[in-house]
Order: structure tokens, then sequence, then C-alpha cells
């Protein structure tokens, strides 16, 4: 188990003379075999109409004889939309008519791509100029095709909706015309990007490209997948975290219908270096292999599996930047009970130093007032609707893999030391996701199906049961956090202290809000260690962080006796004006802006009657959101009429698709602050399947969502994570203000009513 779950961010400047040196490979009026934005399967007319020859400008741009148009989209799929979205900053740039292209998805291909992670809310972030000199060098070349053919200066040539035209001698040409002697040219340098008030597609909503195929229920997903003489492989788990196999029977199982092979699988091997992202929970693993998924799965009910303890494990991790680090994996099976102990006895001692700001300690002794309040929230399992699932071809001489996956390029280094071939011989199709949340950021699945087929010679489907999905990890780290402030006689906030830990990691962020804005000012971490397999989980750490913060905010406005809004708002203020050390990772003024413009969306000041409104802002993925969320209690059960959302994340690329992202980020916030926990008893998940572990229903929902965006023309950031974090805190504020009593431990369902359903 490894527990660095830092997601990796690149810098958002890109060398262009780099980019065009790669992306030049795909010209020469080469046709490219791998897709990237194809998501959309041509009628029977349409395809009358197809082109009969591609000519390829650059890695991501394919256009026909007819005009036609074809993006290429690098990033996994995973319902965030960003084979919509990704390419339209394309298509803008091109400048091409949206309803002439077609959406393909790249295969795992870094020597042509930039950055193919979906993760880290960082896609459109980091694509954002990459995919503009993508599509400004292509329509260049274009113009450029132009003017060599017509004679005539190419500053004088103008594009329009795929169409080069000069106006002065009424000359006019689709691209399709010019598109094979345009990819002849050499690849121009520094081409100026449009300027952001020419856009024609960025800012406009655009249905997804996949949407047909979606809900007509094509095979999207790599579970559907089938192939001629392929097997299917289930793996048994131990049934507790800090066990291993001893031995096992299995003469029974290989004997029963459609059963070929039953055997051991080492999943890495000894003295391997692990990448942050090689987060496994087990080494060795019993796999059962046949012809169906029903017959492996009634086999895998009946082997018999010998379990014993397993030793501590001490693995050496390569993290970001090169550094190592050896990471203990510590034997013993554990149990929330005795965790929580521990994390309780430790959140009274002082931890690793982050951030210190003035005499804190000197300050506390002089407040008026002091306030300290410690916050709990449990591991939390992904449960993404499609389960764990890979497809593998391996061979002596090279493998194709096909499955979920958010960061192929983390698991290639692990694919070729484990499968002994160069990675020139590793191909990876990536798979739409049915689901990810982080958790397919890890790509042990990948191994797993590899060392099967590798073993078996035959192409294999490994696929989790769903109770596997749910009892393997990854999870969410379980997290505390104590909070201590001082006011001065005036309630100006005068010092403030967060200690907060976790198992494996710590989940504080030392340079944000309210840091920067307190003269005195203590930020400390501490960490358990534990076998129990964690990792990044949808806005990792921020996830729990910014409920704990915000939730003592409000009380602490409370006691400062401050509108909670204007209170944070002071406070930006303070930091914006005189700001106090150094590293502080917000700009006041935009995260002022979101909270202004969510207090005037929402009606902050007029509330309705009978209606208890809790508020939240956070800061985090590059994104600024701040929260209103309306609740009324009926029958001892809190029920969500309205949540209120204002979110700065720069230039919205597609609003619809920019809504939806934020109202899946909310619904889910809200199914997580009230009901989501997974806890284990000597090692083993108590909860296997959704008959036990709780999600939001449909009717738990908010009967109305509004997100409204800052309107401004900064690059654009993400969206994928920043809205979820803070919803956690608005839920707990409003059932303040609905109930009366605060609420320091999640899930909040068991401390509500006894009447509150749990299932």
């Amino acid at each position: 188990m490894i527990s660095n779950i830092q997601i990796m961010t690149a810098q958002p400047n890109i060398n262009r003379r780099k980019f065009l040196k790669v992306t030049a490979l795909a010209g020469g009026g080469m046709m490219l075999s791998f897709n990237w934005l194809a998501g959309c399967n041509p009628t029977p007319d349409e395809v009358l109409a197809m082109p009969k020859e591609w000519f390829s400008l650059n890695s991501y741009i394919k256009i026909g004889e007819n005009g036609i148009v074809t993006l290429m989209a690098p990033n996994p799929e995973f319902g965030t939309n960003l084979k919509t979205s990704l390419p339209m900053i394309l298509a803008d740039e091109l400048d091409v008519d949206w309803k002439n292209v077609i959406v393909e998805q790249a295969d795992f291909y870094p020597e042509r791509f930039e950055r193919q992670f979906t993760g880290g809310s960082q896609s459109v972030r980091m694509g954002w100029k990459i995919l503009r000199t993508a599509g400004s060098t292509a329509r260049k070349m274009l113009v450029n095709a132009a003017s060599k053919k017509w004679n005539i200066p190419a500053e004088e040539i103008a594009t329009s909706a795929g169409m080069l035209i000069h106006s002065a001698s009424g000359k006019k040409a689709g691209y399709g015309e010019m598109a094979s002697f345009a990819a002849t040219l050499p690849v121009p340098d520094n081409v100026p990007f449009k300027n952001v008030k020419d856009f024609k597609i960025i800012r406009t909503s655009r249905k997804n490209v996949e949407g047909k195929n979606i809900v007509t229920g094509k095979p999207l997903f790599s579970i559907d997948h089938k192939q001629e003489g392929m097997l299917i492989a289930m793996i048994v788990h131990p049934p507790a975290f800090g066990l291993k196999v001893k031995s096992l029977d299995e003469a029974l199982v290989k004997s029963m219908p459609g059963i070929k092979d039953v055997f051991v699988i080492k999943t890495l091997e000894d003295g391997y270096e692990h990448n942050a992202f090689d987060t496994t929970s087990f080494y060795e693993l019993p796999v059962v292999v046949g012809n169906s998924t029903w017959e492996v799965m009634q086999a895998k009910k009946q082997l018999k599996v010998e379990w014993e303890e397993a030793q501590e494990k001490k693995v050496t991790v390569l993290g970001w930047g090169g550094n190592k680090e050896d990471v203990v994996i510590p034997a013993g099976r554990e149990s929330t009970e005795t965790q929580r102990k521990k994390m309780m006895a430790m959140s009274g001692k002082p931890g690793k130093e982050l951030r210190r700001d003035g005499d804190p300690e000197k300050a506390f002794k002089n407040a008026a007032k002091v306030i300290e309040r410690t916050y709990t929230a449990p591991y939390l399992a992904h449960n993404t609707m499609e389960p764990v699932n890979c497809f593998a071809h391996v061979t002596a001489d090279k493998a194709e893999l096909y499955g979920p996956i958010q960061a192929p390029e983390f698991i290639m280094k692990t694919l070729v030391a484990r499968l002994g071939l160069p990675k020139e011989k590793i191909h990876i199709s990536l798979a739409r996701m049915g689901g990810g949340f982080g958790l397919r950021a890890y790509g042990h699945h990948f191994v797993e199906a590899a060392v099967i087929s590798q073993k078996l010679n035959a192409p294999v489907k490994l696929v989790y049961t769903r109770e596997d999905d749910m009892t393997y990890g990854i999870y969410r780290p379980t997290y505390t956090a104590t909070y201590r402030a001082g006011l001065d006689k005036d309630n100006n906030l005068i010092a403030f202290h967060v200690r907060g830990g976790g198992i494996p990691e710590h989940p504080v962020e030392p340079n944000r809000f309210p840091a920067g804005a307190v003269d005195n000012y203590l930020a400390e971490g501490w960490e358990i260690k534990s076998n129990i397999t964690i990792g990044a989980f949808r806005a990792p750490r921020s996830n729990f962080i910014a409920g704990a913060e915000q939730s003592f905010l409000d009380e602490l406005a409370e006691l400062a006796g401050k509108d909670p809004i204007e209170f944070r708002l002071e406070l930006l203020r303070r930091n914006k004006n005189n700001p106090v050390g150094k590293n502080n990772a917000y700009d006041p003024g935009r995260y002022a802006g979101v909270l202004e413009l969510v207090r005037e969306k929402s009606g902050w000041t007029k509330p309705q009657e009978n209606v208890s409104r809790g508020v939240a802002a956070y800061f985090c993925h590059n994104t600024y959101v701040a929260q209103v969320l309306d609740m009324k209690m009926k029958d001892g059960t809190p029920v969500v009429e309205k949540v209120t959302a204002a979110v700065d994340c720069g230039i919205v690329v597609n609003p619809d698709s920019a809504a939806n992202m934020g109202e899946g980020g909310i619904v889910d916030g809200i199914g997580n602050a009230l009901f989501g926990e997974m806890t284990f008893d000597n090692g083993i998940p108590a909860k296997n399947n959704f008959h036990q572990y709780r999600m939001i229903r449909q009717k738990e929902a908010p009967k109305a969502i509004e997100v409204h965006f800052v309107p401004n023309d900064e690059d654009p950031t993400g969206l994928g994570e920043p809205l979820f974090p803070p919803t956690f805190a608005a839920v707990a504020n409003a059932l303040y203000r609905a109930t009366g009593k605060r609420y320091y431990e999640q899930p909040f369902s068991k401390q509500i009513n006894s009447r509150q359903p749990l299932l």
C-alpha cells in the first residue's frame, strides 16, 4: 500500500516549439491509426458523405477532402464531458463548423499527445494552450496552402467555419480542398491565438458527442468488450487487510463446468521500485479463469483458500521530482475503533509544523475568546458505476490492453517492469470509464489482467464483482482535524491553529485560506501508517478539510457575532490589503468574488421562511467556489430544497457541461456528507455492496441547483472536483440552523435523528 496520493500537476505553460516538434511527426499527409475525438457513430447517410481520404495536419487534426474534420481527444473520458469540451477548443482555433466535426478517442500515445491524464481537475486547464496551439497551427497551414495556390499574401486570407476566403478577389475554398497540400507544408511556429472575444464555439453549450450512444445503450465500456477466444478471469481477494495467501485447494474448482485454470499470480516482483500510483493492497492473488462470467463467478465461490497473517513490508517509492521514499506497510489487522483511539491520541500531540506566522501561542494567551473544535470523517469507497475490469492480450513479443484508466502514463513503467517488454511493445487503448473519482488513477487492474494473460498466453478479460470492487480499496483516507481560534475584545480574529491528521496521510493545506489573513497562524500535520489501501478520492484532502474548515469558520463567525459571509469577506479584505506571510495559495479578490456572487444569487439577505441556510466557500484545483444550501426538516429528516453555487473557473468552455459537473459534485457531496462511510472490523471491510453502503437516492437530491459562473477572460481551470468539498460544510451549517446542533462527525445521518432512514 502506497500512501502518497498527490496528483501530479504540470506547469500551465507549454513549450510551443516542443509541441510543434512532436505533433509534426503526424504531418506529410499521413493518416493516423489512433483515435481521439470520435464520439458519434455515423448514420448510413453520413457514411456516404464521409471523406474518401484523410489528411493529417498534426496529431490532433485530420481533414477529409470534403471538409469533414476529425479531432483527436487524448484524455480518457469518465463522465466529465471532456470528449466534447476539449475538441471544442481545437475546433474554435481551427475555425471550423462544429456540425462538420467528428470526435475520436485516442489510444495512449505519449509520443504524439501531451498529458493523457484525466484527474486533478486539470484536463481543460492543462490542455488549453496545447489544443489552441494545435488548432491555430493547423489553420495557419491551411491559409499558407491557399496563399501558395492562389499566389496571394497569407495576411489577406481569412477563415470562417471551414472556409478560406480572399474578399478582394472573391476566391473561396473549403478546408478539404487545401488539406492535401497543407499537410505537405512546413509546420509554422509562433502562430497567434484567437482573441477571446472572437470565440465562436468556446463559451457556447454543445451536446455531449457520446449522448446518443449512451442513451441507446451502445457498448462504450470495456466491461462490454468481447473478442474471439477471450477468457474471463476473476480474482479472489483476501477477506481482510493484513492477510495473504497461504495455500489453496483448486481441485474441485478445476473440475467445474467452463473452468480453464486456477492459479496464484504475483502482481509486483520483490524489489520493484514503485511509482507513486502503484497502489496495491495484496501482492499475491488467487485467480479463477474460465469461459464465461457466470461460470467463473460460481467457481470462485467454491475455491478453498487458506489465509495467513502478512508480515510488515517495506517498499521504495519513486515520488514526484525523482525523490525516493521508503514506505512501511505495517502488519496486523486493523479495526475502525482502534484506529479512532490512535487518531484521538495523536490529535492532542504536536504535529509536524507546516506553516507558522507571527506568535500564535502568545496571541492565544492574550485572546478574549478562544474556541476549539475537532472534526472527523471515515474512509469512503469510490463505488464507480462500472466495477474494475480490464482486457489484456499478452504474447511473447507484445501486449495489448484495453480498460478504464485515468492515468495510463503512470502504469506504463509498471507494465514494462512486470511483463519484461519494452514500452514500444505495450499498447493501451483508452476505454470510456463508467466513473473514476480518482480510483482509476491507479492501474493495478491493468497489471493483474496482463499477468494473467501472459501466463495463459490468451486474451483475457479481468472482471471484479461489486463486492470485490468495494472491499479491495482504494479508499479515501480517514481524517481528523482540530481547529482553534482566538478573538480579541472587539471580536477580531487574532490567532488561528489547525492540527490535522489521518490514516495514512494528513489533510492539511497550510497555505490556503485563512492563511495570509491572520497575523498569528499555525498549521500542523501528522500521519499514522496502515495496510488499508488508500488513494485519491474526488478532490483529495480537500474533500475533508474544506468541510472541517468551513464548519469551524461558521461557528467562529457566530462567536464573533458576525454574518458568516461578511466574516469571510472581512478576512479576505485583510489578506488583499495587507497579506500575512508568504506562499498564500489563493487570490483573495477572486475568492471574495464568488462569495459576493453567491450572496446575490441566493438572496442571502432575504431568506425564505422556514428554510435553514448554510454557506461554505473553498478554493482548490485552481478554482473558487461558494455555496448556499437551503434545507428543511421533515419528520426529523433533512431535505435539501435548493443549492446555489458561484464558481470562478476562468473561461467556461461548455456552459451546460460545466453546470452539469457542478450539479454532480454537489449531489455527490450531499450524499457523502449524510451517508458515506466505510468501517473495518479486524481488517474486514464492514460493507460489501449497496445494501449496506448507503448512497444518496434520487428523491434525496436537491429539488433545484443553480450554478453561476463569474464572467472573466482568465484561462480555464478545473470543475470536476472543486464543487464537491464545500458541500460538506454547507450541509453541516444548514443542519445547525435547522436543528440547533453542530455536526462534527461524518456521516451526519448517524447523529441527526433516530427516525432518519439509513436503508
